[in-house]
């Protein structure tokens, strides 16, 4: 009977408030007092129409619990064949029979489809009210029929029949439409032309089967059974089309709606005025899961997020993947405050542990948020938007952020930005400056850390901040690498030459790791510039380790067998472990700002104790430590204290041109000092790609 699926399906939004109540008890009233009028004769009636009637009531339930599904996009349960059937009880036995008909198949099929008392109460209804305007223009053009003396169809009947099943449809459309306009609180001439063509169209097609069923049981009833083959070749057909249209619409690995159907859902919110919330959702560090345990446990990881999303959402909205580890939602929340909760809820669900390929996953998420109507009119709009949020909680460390104008020229901008650094890196817009280290204990120089800056030719020096964050997300890390070591060699051939041999340390990133042949670049750019390899040293992070261990313990296995030494930088902020820093063939660890920054406040506090612990760790393992980030003397004091080797900050010297890097060296060498020796009585120098522990200022 769904000929209006969404008047058959209102339980899962339905909220009956203020005029929807109204309306619903209008319904309920006018089909009650309808029913009481027709039903007194009822069981005589249902005696006398004989077998016919029953073998067409059993094609009724039927019908109704197998619908055809004409299209997925529209209408994604359907319309049933029992509204045939029904239509042709009424031209053949009267209202009587139609209403009790019509009663009973809803009630079967909201049971089965386990609505709620309040829905199929309505949905029942409207249908006997619909059924029953049909019979009031079949009976003021006297048209006769009952259970006693069955109607057949007389010459020039069709045109009455087509009146007849239009009001029908008139009516069934008017009484739905009103109902999901009250409650949806948007206008009601919109609801009730929502997709009318289509919803004309099935419901007609299936109208056309009532007058060849009368006429069979005009000639004999037995013959009804002949119509079950071409209604079921006819179901079939309708099933294998949708089942194309499903796999056109959904996504192959997860199930959810793809691009396609996204943009019907969305498009179709939009034109009915319904308020909404477009949701962008990325999973963090995906590409990790891939490089570590493989592509099909990604994807089963895709899965299972897909799964919760799903549960998560319920029939409050769809979820749809868009490609790679992006999802979209498109949530029914009334407002801003109603989507930010719903996505609460949703994250604390997705943050839950995994139980993938053997291993105990955390998925970490960023979300994007945009309002249908007040930061877009369109999907492409909406998408953008929301994609400019997205980056904006991934880079707050936050879980959602709404899109508000000031993000709008985020994502252009950084997209232009690393187009134009792709080519800054060959025009020699890239700068290296040092940043002087020296011993604790006596405060003799051990050397210089170099940070990367760019001299953008419209916007002048820009700090590694604003730049390295998005490069290294791409490819184009590799180049910015290739481009710092180049000037980084440069300047240790100019300093050997002067008299002033120390070694540097270039930062790597993940991307050069995965590399096979940067080992080789490595050892060819020391032949070319002639500098010995002792005098090149390679930082590394913890995180660069996380994406594939494997192949980057043999890149810097391989780079350690060129004689250049490793730096393991930004100690304690990754993915700490005891067991990789005994694995790896570094001779220098790094601590983080974020440790020493406290020490000046608070010396004895917590980050006190991590950095002695990280003191004694690299001193039972023979290595050097060295302290980033300190900025008072006090600080100093206490990594004196502790026993760390160097110590690198504004209280030694802010980061320096080469020109100036160079005379702070020579004036060292005039004091009387001399580059401070390691263990391996060499100096000790790093220069690092990264930079942001020590911005220019």
């Amino acid at each position: 009977m769904r000929d209006r699926s969404r008047g058959a399906h209102l339980a899962p939004v339905l909220r009956p408030d203020g005029f929807a109540v109204w309306w619903w008890l209008s319904v309920l009233a006018a089909a009650a007092v309808l029913a009481l009028l027709l039903g007194p004769d009822l069981p005589a009636a249902i005696v006398a129409a004989g077998p016919g009637f029953w073998l067409l009531f059993g094609f009724v339930v039927l019908g109704e619990l197998r619908p055809v599904v004409a299209s997925g996009r529209v209408d994604p349960e359907g319309v049933t064949l029992s509204t045939a059937f029904l239509f042709a009880v009424l031209l053949r036995w009267g209202p009587e029979l139609a209403l009790f008909s019509v009663v009973a198949a809803a009630a079967v099929g909201e049971t089965a489809r386990r609505k709620r008392l309040f829905a199929a109460s309505f949905n029942g209804a409207q249908y006997v009210l619909s059924y029953g305007a049909a019979w009031a223009v079949l009976h003021a053009a006297g048209w006769q029929a009952s259970p006693q003396a069955p109607a057949t169809l007389p010459p020039g009947a069709l045109w009455l029949v087509l009146l007849a099943a239009g009001v029908y449809h008139l009516i069934n459309l008017g009484v739905v439409g009103t109902a999901i306009g009250l409650v949806e609180r948007r206008p009601v001439r919109a609801a009730v032309f929502e997709n009318v063509a289509y919803f004309t169209m099935t419901t007609g097609a299936v109208l056309a089967l009532s007058p060849l069923v009368v006429v069979v049981l005009a000639v004999d009833w037995a013959f009804l059974p002949l119509l079950l083959l071409p209604l079921f070749l006819l179901w079939k057909t309708a099933a294998m089309s949708l089942e194309r249209e499903e796999r056109s619409l959904h996504d192959g690995l997860t199930g959810l709606a793809n691009r396609t159907l996204l943009a019907d859902r969305v498009h179709a919110h939009l034109a009915a005025g319904r308020p909404g919330a477009l949701c962008l959702l990325d999973l963090d560090r995906f590409k990790e899961v891939n490089d570590t345990l493989g592509h099909a446990v990604g994807d089963d990881l895709l899965v299972r997020v897909a799964e919760r999303l799903r549960d998560a959402i319920g029939d409050q909205g769809i979820a749809a993947r868009i490609g790679g580890d992006e999802f979209v939602l498109l949530l029914e929340s009334a407002d801003e405050a109603e989507a930010l909760a719903t996505l609460s809820c949703l994250g604390r669900t997705l943050l839950q542990p995994y139980e993938l390929g053997g291993a105990r996953l955390e998925v970490e998420v960023s979300i994007g948020l945009a309002m249908l109507g007040t930061h877009g009119g369109d999907l492409e709009v909406l998408q953008r938007h929301a994609d400019a949020a997205m980056y904006a909680a991934k880079e707050a460390g936050d879980l959602v952020a709404v899109f508000r104008p000031g993000l709008q020229q985020s994502v252009p901008s950084r997209l232009s930005l690393l187009a134009e650094l792709r080519g800054a890196t060959q025009r020699g817009e890239l700068e290296v400056h040092y940043q002087p280290q020296v011993a604790v204990v006596g405060g003799a120089p051990r050397g210089m850390e170099a940070l990367v800056r760019w001299r953008h030719p419209q916007r002048g020096l820009l700090p590694p901040a604003e730049f390295l964050p998005l490069a290294e997300r791409t490819a184009v890390m590799r180049s910015v690498t290739s481009a710092v070591l180049e000037q980084v060699l440069g300047q240790l051939a100019v300093w050997q030459q002067a008299g002033l041999a120390v070694p540097v340390a270039v930062n790597v990133s993940l991307h050069d790791l995965a590399d096979p042949a940067f080992a080789g670049r490595v050892r060819d750019g020391l032949r070319d510039h002639g500098v010995p390899p002792d005098l090149l040293t390679l930082e590394i992070t913890e995180e660069a380790l996380v994406g594939d261990p494997g192949r980057a313990l043999a890149t810097l296995d391989a780079c350690r067998a060129t004689g250049v030494e490793l730096s393991l930088d930004d100690f304690g902020t990754g993915h700490s472990s005891l067991l990789r820093l005994k694995r790896l063939p570094v001779s220098e660890v790094k601590i983080d700002r974020s440790f020493v920054r406290s020490l000046d406040e608070a010396p004895d506090g917590p980050d006190a104790a991590i950095v002695r612990s990280v003191v004694e760790l690299t001193r039972g393992l023979g290595l050097r430590c060295v302290a980033e980030g300190v900025e008072t003397r006090r600080a100093l004091a206490v990594l004196r204290r502790i026993g760390c080797d160097v110590a690198q900050g504004f209280l030694v010297a802010r980061p320096l041109p080469s020109g100036e890097a160079t005379e702070w060296l020579r004036g060292a060498l005039a004091r009387g000092s001399r580059p401070g020796e390691d263990r391996a009585g060499r100096s000790t120098t790093s220069a690092s790609l990264r930079g942001g522990l020590s911005p220019l200022r």
